[in-house]
């Protein structure tokens, strides 16, 4: 064991390598002005289209508040990745929609997401990655129940 290995100083690093990288790999795409939430709200309404989604959706998809939502949706707007169409039944709702940039941009970033993927499983053997996922499930199981939006733990004073 290495003693001063820390597990979660080493997921955060990993973790911000990660997203350095994919946000390399959007930059030579010519993709950097779109943040990470539009990136999400995106794939949220693309991974969606069978179905109508409304700024509700969004809201409640991503504990996002109603204010929040609409100047997201708004510069999403602007920048041509969303429009807003109106529904038969109720003259006040605008379900979303991707415009043609939007599912292209979309369609890029999860190809560059695959490509990140294979870039990160590199070299590991598949034994190597079953353990990691096998480690990191145990460690999630571990910490179940001790964030601080469950009941109150006692936590020793260093």
């Amino acid at each position: 064991m290495h003693p001063k290995a820390s597990v979660g100083l080493e997921v955060r690093t990993l973790n911000n390598t990660i997203f350095r990288t994919l946000l390399a790999y959007e930059a030579r795409r010519g993709v950097d002005e779109v943040t990470v939430m539009h990136g999400w709200i995106i794939g949220f309404i693309y991974e969606n289209a069978s179905r109508d989604i409304f700024q509700k959706d969004i809201e409640a998809e991503f504990s996002i508040a109603k204010s929040t939502v609409t100047g997201i949706l708004k510069l999403m707007e602007k920048k041509g990745y969303i429009i807003r169409e109106s529904v038969a039944w109720d003259a006040r709702l605008k379900k979303l929609a991707l415009t043609e940039k939007g599912r292209q941009l979309h369609e890029g970033t999860m190809k560059n997401l695959v490509l990140l993927e294979q870039n990160i499983r590199k070299n590991i053997p598949p034994e190597a990655m079953d353990t990691f996922f096998d480690v990191v499930r145990q460690m999630k199981n571990n910490l179940d129940g001790h964030s601080v939006n469950h009941k109150k733990q006692e936590v020793e004073n260093p």
